[in-house]
């Protein structure tokens, strides 16, 4: 019996999924989950297999070979995909959501469903969102109080024009760089600064050598679940549905891991030696104000987004 039920099963599909956090990060965890309840749905047709700490390359490049097909499911924060879809980057302005429960109503509705299906233009399927909490600078030498203080101030930003625009109309000179080189280049003076949420500054460890952590929480960019355009072209509609339904229940279990992993981070980089500010955040919001005239395109979007309640 043993030799006959194994014959009636071929070798799995196997699937590269992608990810630039490491080991035991709640992306990275969620992708995992996501891939379980794949497998046990398509009964062993298909096997994901995660990469972590960016072993396929950085976020950038990974979306390129998703894009190909070199990469089949690919988590992404959104500031990286605006170079591929613009329209996404409504998503990256500053302040642009109330708070976390506005933006799951903005990411779940309409609207985010509607950045998602756009990703087809490109090569790309969006299956869901995850959290990634809200975005706070730390320094190397000072904490950011007010927008004055970060005058002259060379930040790190991820690749992303409003990213860029954003440091400076605040007087900071944004640094473009990949996540990977964030710590080295703090470290040797590179950069004065970054910005990223509580989970991302303690597991890349940047508290040890930026330990001035002010939460003005200036952005909520969210991560995106991709899976390549060239690989979902050939399932069927019913496994269509499956990833997409795997992907959605990956995301309620990756913002309860992102809950915990938040209160827990911002324990653990003061434990380390990092030091938490609280400025005052209607500051940072009336500094930022120039910034939505640059951006015309995205004043329908932000409308909407403004509208829901």
């Amino acid at each position: 019996m043993v030799i006959v039920s194994i014959s009636l099963f071929a070798d799995p599909i196997i699937l590269k999924a992608a990810d630039d956090h490491a080991e035991g990060y709640p992306t990275v965890e969620a992708l995992k989950f996501m891939g379980k309840i794949i497998e046990i749905m398509t009964n062993g047709k298909y096997k994901i297999e995660v990469y972590p700490s960016a072993q396929l390359g950085s976020e950038k490049e990974t979306i390129e070979q998703t894009i190909l097909g070199a990469i089949d499911i690919d988590r992404v924060s959104v500031s990286p995909l605006v170079a591929f879809y613009p329209p996404i980057g409504v998503l990256t302005l500053p302040y642009v959501f109330r708070d976390q429960d506005h933006m799951w109503k903005v990411l779940e509705g309409p609207i985010g469903e509607e950045l998602l299906k756009g990703l087809e233009k490109v090569g790309l399927v969006g299956l869901c969102y995850y959290d990634a909490g809200a975005r706070s600078f730390y320094t190397v030498k000072k904490p950011i109080l007010k927008p004055e203080d970060l005058k002259g101030l060379k930040i790190r930003v991820q690749k992303n024009p409003v990213m860029i625009e954003l440091m400076k109309t605040l007087g900071a000179s944004p640094v473009p760089m990949a996540f990977e080189e964030v710590y080295t280049a703090l470290q040797t003076g590179v950069i004065d600064g970054a910005e990223n949420n509580p989970p991302s500054y303690y597991e890349t460890r940047h508290f040890e050598v930026a330990p001035y952590y002010s939460l003005d929480g200036h952005t909520r960019i969210p991560e995106v679940v991709l899976v390549s355009k060239v690989l979902w072209d050939k399932l069927t509609d019913e496994e269509k549905l499956i990833f997409k339904t795997a992907a959605l229940a990956s995301a309620e279990y990756e913002k309860y891991l992102w809950n915990q992993w938040e209160e827990m981070a911002l324990k653990k980089v003061q434990e380390g030696g990092a030091k938490i500010f609280h400025p005052d955040v209607t500051l940072f919001q009336k500094a930022v104000q120039p910034l939505y005239d640059r951006y015309p395109a995205y004043k329908e979007f932000l409308e909407r987004i403004q509208a829901v309640k």
